[in-house]
């Protein structure tokens, strides 16, 4: 209710002060009339006025007192309530007014509700209170006080908002124990100012770093730290390579005491080795400008990120989610922000949610031991043939996850394949005899063996053993068009696999000319494989039925594709009998002493270009209830670098 005229307010105070019941009466009536008022000149216009200026910055259109009553310029206000806002003053909060005003005579108090958003999408949301006073002009003005802006914030007072990183989850193995786990390092660097002799520095930590064992790969690059140095400050620690401790352990005596170099022990989230499945795990590493670029507000310098196999497809599952705390915080008189100690909003962070896998850490070790020094990009895939489980998955001098994802000719190892497809159809048996000439010409295209050489007729099985290619060339037509694609089919390839990440599961050639089924029935032609397919493909064979094998257990990334049909025992059998002949007798044969279980399988050697010298090997086989691929990129002769990984891998099984 509106008083046109001032002056007539005390009247009714004066009337009351009389005593006289009609006129106490009345006065009643009029302050419930007073308290219930909610016209356009009430306190409501001027809370509203105030919550809008606050989000704006602009707040000229309201009136404000302090508590003691003496007016207090808008901008000012303005310029506290960004100051007090501190962190947050840039994103300013939603702000609805809860009900009307409460008024008593010539005051209000006004409710409203804060809603601030934070990083993340986290909402703070609290209510303070504004309180009114009625001024001279009738006009309601805002007393102005911190704690409009948050209860507990006095002058001086700013918001600050503190990240609470969450616990990394761990990728755990087969038994459930983390892989990746906290573990030290030392971050080797270099301080300017106490270097004497920059050339001589250089020169002497590439020779240290040079004879870690096993070696740095990629070797530390050394070729733009004199630059770095020289542009730093002169008490900067510049980083020069973070190095796991037992490696720094080996080299200490040759770098602790250069002048100039300096050390810090820090944990970080590693596998127990430097090789321990690398490709196929990822990394954890400090974010880098690529990932903040993709997440805008997300990260902050120092925090951790998968990139990466395991660790980058499920970064967001490992890695949790961050809590938020907001805290009131003070500045001093030389601008320096201390906290107060108080916290007024916390957002607790969430753990991150461990990925379990089938991994083993016994045969991840043997695997990548056995890659370990190829001088070409070497991959070794195990497969347990019991369950599917993937043991291992090593990948040589390379990042790329080859045992996975590489698509290429699997050569003579898909003589495996073709023999099942062939003794499937009746076409030949273990002892049938089939010729082994030198060359053999399909529709004018003529076909070799390896290192041309010829056997002339002999039983099946020895075509087999000495991975004779004129012989399945020979026998490619009693396939017939679909036969090599189906056996292939029967044993898992291009099948469409639920194993939690990338992997390619083979193309089979089908079809195509009489020279493409020649070439294809000994692994050329379009065939394109992975080695885990063919690991999977021999732990077929050694099972008697395909499964799809298994990376991911928990979370289970999806129905795994459905098992392959179970293969005939009088098809399954002589193959096995010709893969351990392939052991004994034939191109395998420096595997015959290998301790423990039988071993069986068979060689490669894949043409992958238009030059026969150029050529990838390979070697897939099984012993107990381990199957396993070996691939060797551009390798040449199997049994000169396919074979010897195999070996030294069964031999560190042991």
């Amino acid at each position: 209710m509106r008083f046109p005229n001032p002056s007539q307010r005390p009247l009714f105070r004066q009337t009351a002060r009389r005593g006289t019941a009609t006129v106490l009466a009345g006065v009643l009536l009029a302050a419930g009339g007073l308290a219930g008022c909610s016209d356009s000149d009430g306190p409501d216009r001027a809370v509203d006025a105030f919550l809008a200026g606050w989000r704006g910055g602009d707040l000229n259109k309201v009136g404000f007192r302090n508590p003691a009553g003496e007016r207090v310029p808008a901008g000012e206000v303005a310029e506290e309530i960004k100051q007090l806002s501190g962190e947050l003053a840039k994103t300013p909060p939603e702000l609805r007014r809860e009900g009307d005003p409460k008024i008593t005579e010539d005051t209000a108090t006004a409710t409203v509700r804060v809603d601030w958003t934070l990083p993340g999408d986290t909402h703070w949301t609290y209510p303070s209170e504004i309180h009114l006073k009625r001024g001279e002009d009738d006009e309601w003005q805002v007393i102005w006080e911190p704690k409009v802006v948050e209860p507990r914030l006095t002058s001086g007072d700013e918001l600050a908002v503190r990240r609470l990183p969450a616990r990394r989850a761990a990728v755990a193995d087969g038994a459930g124990k983390p892989i990746v786990a906290p573990r030290p390092v030392v971050l080797v660097g270099v301080q300017p100012n106490e270097v004497t002799d920059l050339p001589g520095l250089v020169r002497q930590l590439d020779a240290a770093f040079k004879a870690i064992r096993p070696p740095i790969t990629p070797p530390v690059d050394l070729t733009d730290l004199p630059t770095r140095i020289r542009e730093a400050e002169p008490e900067h620690f510049v980083d020069v390579v973070t190095l796991r401790r037992e490696a720094y352990l080996q080299i200490k005596p040759r770098i602790h005491e250069l002048p100039g170099t300096k050390f810090r022990e820090e944990q970080r989230e590693l596998a127990p080795t430097r090789d321990f499945a690398r490709a196929l795990l990822g990394s954890v590493d400090p974010v880098q400008a690529d990932d903040m670029a993709a997440n805008p507000g997300l990260f902050e310098e120092g925090d951790l990120v998968g990139h990466g196999g395991l660790q980058g497809r499920y970064d967001k599952q490992l890695r949790g989610g961050t809590g938020l705390s907001v805290i009131i915080t003070s500045k001093r008189p030389d601008g320096t922000v201390t906290p107060t100690g108080t916290e007024v909003f916390r957002r607790e962070p969430q753990a991150g949610v461990p990925l379990k896998t089938t991994l083993d850490v016994a045969t991840q070790n043997a695997a990548d031991d056995a890659v370990r020094g190829s001088r070409q990009r070497a991959a070794l895939v195990a497969v347990r043939i019991s369950d599917g489980a993937v043991l291992a998955a090593a990948n040589g001098g390379s990042a790329e996850n080859l045992a996975f994802t590489a698509q290429v000719p699997p050569g003579s190892t898909f003589k495996m394949v073709s023999a099942l497809g062939l003794l499937d159809a009746g076409a030949v048996t273990l002892d049938a005899p089939v010729g082994c000439p030198k060359t053999f010409t399909v529709d004018g295209r003529s076909f070799k063996n390896s290192d041309n050489f010829a056997l002339g007729t002999v039983p099946f099985r020895t075509d087999f053993a000495k991975s004779c290619n004129t012989a399945f060339a020979a026998l490619a037509p009693k396939l017939g068009p679909d036969g090599l694609a189906n056996a292939g089919r029967s044993l898992g390839l291009e099948a469409d696999w639920k194993l939690g990440i990338d992997a390619f599961t083979g193309k089979v050639s089908a079809g195509g000319s009489a020279a493409e089924r020649a070439a294809a029935s000994f692994g050329q032609g379009t065939t394109v494989v992975s080695p885990l397919a063919m690991a999977a493909a021999t732990a077929g064979v050694a099972r008697g039925q395909w499964q799809q094998p298994k990376l991911v257990l928990e979370p289970a990334p999806g129905e795994p594709a459905p098992p392959g049909p179970q293969l005939k025992a009088g098809s399954v059998e002589p193959l096995r009998t010709m893969m351990r002949e392939v052991v004994t007798k034939g191109t395998g044969s420096t595997l015959a002493d290998v301790p423990g279980d039988p071993v069986y399988g068979k060689t490669g050697t894949a043409e992958y270009d238009d030059n026969p010298a150029h050529t990838h090997a390979w070697f897939v086989g099984w012993q107990g209830d381990v199957a396993f691929a070996v691939f060797v990129e551009k390798g040449g002769s199997s049994t000169a670098t396919a074979v010897p990984i195999a070996e030294k891998f069964l031999r560190g099984l042991r």
